[in-house]
C-alpha cells in the first residue's frame, strides 16, 4: 500500500477509525509511518499523538483496544479508513464513538421504522394509530397478522404480479417487526442470530 506521509509535510495522514460490522465511523486519529507499520505488526490500531509526541495505541490505558480487520488507502493516498472491532468504547468519556453516540447497528430506513413502532406503541391513542390498536390487541394478534402477510406473500410469490408480490413482502416485514417488539426483540437481535450461524 503506497501512502504519502509527505503531503502534509508533518509526516502524518488522518485515520478514519470504522466499526467494521455497524459501519459506524468512531474517531478519527493521525498515523505516521510508524504508527501504521505498528498497527499492521499488532493488529491494534496505533497512532501517532500530537500530543504526546508519541506513537499511542488505542486501548493501551483503558483496555479498550480497536482490533484491526482491514485498512483502505484513499484516491490520493493520503487518508486511511480503518476498519476495526472495538474491544469497549471508543471514546475516552465512555461512548461507543467520539460523536456522543453508542456504536449500535443501523439498518438504515429498518431501523427508522423500528423507532417509529416504538413510538406508536407506547405514545399513540389506539383509536387513531393501527400500530398502538394492534399492540393492545396483544401478541396473539399481531402473530395472527403475521401469519396472514406471509400466506399472502407466498400467494403473490406464485404469481406474476411482482407489484402486488413486493406490496406483500412489505406488509409482512412490517407486522414482523412488530412482532419482534412485541417479543422485546429488535432486528439487531435477529442479526446476532444470522451472525452467530454463519459459517
Amino acid at each position: 500500500m503506497k501512502i504519502d506521509f509527505n503531503k502534509n509535510g508533518d509526516g502524518l495522514v488522518p485515520a478514519i477509525i470504522q466499526d467494521a460490522v455497524t459501519k459506524n465511523v468512531l474517531m478519527l486519529g493521525y498515523m505516521n509511518q510508524e504508527a501504521f507499520d505498528k498497527t499492521e505488526e499488532t493488529k491494534k490500531v496505533t497512532f501517532y499523538s500530537r500530543t504526546k509526541k508519541r506513537l499511542w495505541t488505542k486501548g493501551e490505558e483503558s483496555g479498550n483496544f480497536l482490533e484491526l480487520i482491514d485498512i483502505k488507502n484513499d484516491c490520493d493516498n493520503d487518508t486511511l479508513l480503518v476498519f476495526v472491532k472495538p474491544v469497549g468504547p471508543t471514546c475516552h468519556k465512555g461512548t461507543g464513538t467520539c460523536w456522543n453516540e453508542e456504536n449500535n447497528p443501523n439498518f438504515g430506513f429498518f431501523s427508522q421504522l423500528e423507532d417509529v413502532i416504538k413510538q406508536r406503541r407506547e405514545a399513540s391513542d389506539s383509536s387513531k394509530s393501527y400500530v398502538a390498536s394492534l399492540f393492545e390487541k396483544g401478541i396473539n394478534k399481531i402473530a395472527q397478522k403475521v401469519g396472514e402477510e406471509a400466506v399472502e406473500t407466498v400467494i403473490e410469490a406464485m404469481d406474476d404480479n411482482d407489484d402486488l408480490f413486493l406490496y406483500e413482502s412489505a406488509d409482512l416485514l412490517f407486522h414482523y417487526l412488530m412482532l419482534l417488539q412485541a417479543k422485546g426483540f429488535t432486528l439487531k437481535d435477529i442479526e446476532a442470530e444470522l451472525v452467530k450461524r454463519h459459517k
